[in-house]
């Protein structure tokens, strides 16, 4: 069946217009953490798995860092264990470290890289732990009480953040014409495990392989002014002053901050784009107005 005269129209801008995007980023490293919505509808996982696989195509290396907290806690509820947070963190003890690394390391890890092979893709699926490639220390949280000078410090588990990042694994795949597929699971000197932030496990992994961008899905447009109004274009200064005012506030504050702490440490461009609309990335990737933040190096 062929396209009207509109539908042919309408294909031919888009080609047209993707084309300056894909020869500008071609042979460059782009990381995409993935996670919510569009990791458990089964339209939306499909079309991630095609995104990921076109980039490689036209040239882009896709390096691919997943979250999972919501089939985490599925599995635990399935086994009778509560989920306990504390300032948005899970409690991780060793009996929740052993479902996370179950269900970080195999299920999700494998159920991505199965996605991405079915549309033709070549993924490997790791976790931080191989090969030693992300090391990681124990994160403590400080929790002010009211009436009680001295902050509390609470013990969490096995819940870290990033001490250092091997990227050699990551090249050595890329090389290869692999997309590597990260699970965020680090490694602690002892060789005990920590379940680290996707977020900021592909914002550090996208500074340590000096990525083109960094995107980050998440299940809001992006970032939105006091009036509702999509932010984007911003460079650091203006981010900066943004979280000065109060605009950037809360939940959104540690995605931010890993947008920010990326550019600044040389990697081109950070976006926050809506995961829950249908080829997001591509969207954001190759087309003028994309759908989400883009945060940019300041002048």
């Amino acid at each position: 069946m062929s396209l009207d005269p509109s539908q042919a129209m309408n294909v031919a801008k888009v080609l047209t217009e993707a084309l300056p995007y894909i020869k500008r980023f071609a042979g460059k490293t782009v990381v995409i953490k993935y996670g919510g919505n569009a990791m458990v509808d089964e339209d939306l996982k499909q079309g991630f798995a095609r995104d990921i696989v076109l980039m490689q195509i036209v040239g882009i290396n896709p390096v691919v860092v997943h979250g999972g907290g919501p089939q985490i806690g599925d599995l635990l509820k399935r086994i009778g264990k509560e989920s306990e947070f504390i300032e948005g963190m899970r409690v991780t003890d060793a009996e929740t470290m052993d479902v996370v690394q179950m269900v970080l390391g195999g299920l999700v890890n494998k159920d991505i890289v199965s996605l991405i092979n079915k549309q033709g893709g070549k993924a490997i699926g790791l976790s931080g732990k191989d090969a030693n490639m992300i090391t990681a220390k124990k994160l403590t949280v400080t929790k002010n009480t009211p009436g009680v000078n001295e902050p509390e410090i609470i013990d969490i588990g096995h819940v870290g953040e990033v001490a250092h990042i091997d990227p050699s694994v990551v090249h050595k795949l890329v090389h290869e014409n692999f997309i590597p597929v990260i699970a965020p699971i680090g490694v602690g000197e002892g060789g005990e495990s920590y379940n680290i932030n996707a977020d900021l496990v592909a914002g550090k992994l996208a500074e340590c392989l000096k990525a083109e961008k960094l995107i980050l899905l998440t299940n809001i447009q992006g970032l939105l002014d006091k009036q509702g109004k999509l932010l984007t274009g911003l460079d650091a200064e203006q981010v900066d002053a943004l979280i000065a005012d109060g605009t950037i506030h809360g939940g959104m504050l540690p995605k931010i901050a890993t947008a920010l702490e990326a550019v600044k440490n040389g990697v081109r461009t950070s976006h926050i784009i809506d995961g829950r609309v249908e080829h997001a990335v591509m969207l954001e990737l190759f087309t003028d107005e994309g759908i989400g933040t883009l945060i940019k190096r300041g002048q």
